[in-house]
């Protein structure tokens, strides 16, 4: 029952949430990112991230430095804090935990599929994969010319097999069919995380059914903007849509006819959470999206750490961490290409 979670939360799942709360102080601030900002070197930011969370991870990191050699690193403290949690956890929590992981294995999936399309050596796109996304027979999948083949010699002893199962088409792997397998695999994998969320009840349920609809309705966003000017149909284009979030299902019909960016801003701007993002946009700067997206769920995930006694703060704690690597990386290359000028261009501000 909501509310009645602090009665027994802390028996199972207490360590670990201070555990959690603990890695959250941790994360950059506005000074650091100052700090960063003023680096004239790759060098610099190593130095500048010795005395953070990342310190230990770069300390033996030999010269010449690369932003790869950082992003690796600090990707790193990410993976070892989240397997050591995941370790720690109970079966509930766990499973939970392996549910905000699935993400990065469909990422991962896409990626040795496209990269084989193109003839790209298997090791090279094992490196380029996200640790957290990995599973034993991610190699093989390099074999698979089709859909069915991909499921049946390589997923079905993963947790993915149950979005791929419902989802199987006989049609080879080409670039369109990859990207709309992505869309599907997500729109299934959403719906059955938001659907173990509400069967959790209490505030993990409300807080992640608020994060998981945001998510939903960015996929949604993109998938609309991305296939303007090809061959998707707009019936095709529906079905990559998922069954819940606050588009759902009038605004999906909506952006499922949109033409052109005006058209799905329109669609947009009838929902006013969505609203207020919009009207922060410029017409034509829809370049600018994908920031302000960030931003926003940066502000979702730092407000689920005002209520306790609930799941969302591990979810939220991989997203800021994600979003704060993203943003290493991005000052990482503009000091690396002598871009200083356009470093508060690109940096997502967590506190």
């Amino acid at each position: 029952m909501y509310g009645l979670e602090m009665l027994s939360f802390n028996i199972k799942d207490g360590f670990l949430e201070a555990i959690v709360r603990g890695h959250r102080s941790g994360l950059l601030t506005v000074a650091d990112y100052n700090n960063l900002a003023q680096c004239e070197t790759l060098e610099d930011i190593k130095l500048n991230l010795g005395s953070t969370d990342y310190g230990a991870y770069l300390a033996n990191e030999a010269s010449p430095i690369y932003t790869a050699n950082i992003v690796e690193k600090c990707t790193q403290k990410l993976v070892n804090d989240w397997n050591y949690m995941r370790s720690q956890a109970d079966e509930t929590l766990a499973t939970f935990m392996d549910y905000c992981t699935y993400g990065h294995m469909i990422d991962n999936v896409v990626l040795i599929v496209t990269g084989t399309l193109h003839e790209r050596d298997v090791q090279e796109l094992l490196d380029k994969c996200h640790p957290l996304g990995m599973f034993d027979s991610i190699a093989t999948l390099a074999v698979a010319q089709n859909m069915r083949e991909l499921y049946r010699l390589v997923l079905v002893d993963t947790p993915l097999a149950p979005y791929f199962s419902e989802n199987l088409t006989h049609e080879d792997l080409d670039e369109m069919n990859i990207e709309i397998m992505r869309n599907t695999l997500y729109k299934a994998y959403l719906d059955d995380f938001a659907a173990f969320c509400q069967k959790l009840g209490g505030a993990t349920a409300e807080i992640m059914g608020d994060m998981l609809a945001f998510e939903t309705d960015r996929r949604a966003l993109n998938i609309t903007l991305n296939s303007i000017g090809t061959e998707l149909t707009r019936e095709d284009r529906k079905k990559l849509y998922s069954n819940f979030g606050l588009l759902y299902p009038h605004g999906h019909n909506e952006l499922a006819m949109a033409e052109d960016f005006d058209q799905i801003r329109s669609a947009m701007e009838k929902v006013p959470a969505y609203a207020s993002i919009f009207s922060k946009l410029g017409y034509g700067e829809s370049q600018m999206l994908d920031k302000l997206l960030y931003e926003e769920e940066v502000k979702k995930c730092v407000d689920c750490y005002e209520q306790q006694f609930h799941y969302a703060v591990f979810y939220a704690y991989m997203k800021l961490r994600e979003q704060e690597i993203r943003n290493i990386m991005w000052v990482s290359e503009c000091v690396a290409q002598d871009q200083k000028g356009r470093i508060s261009d690109g940096i997502v501000y967590l506190f």
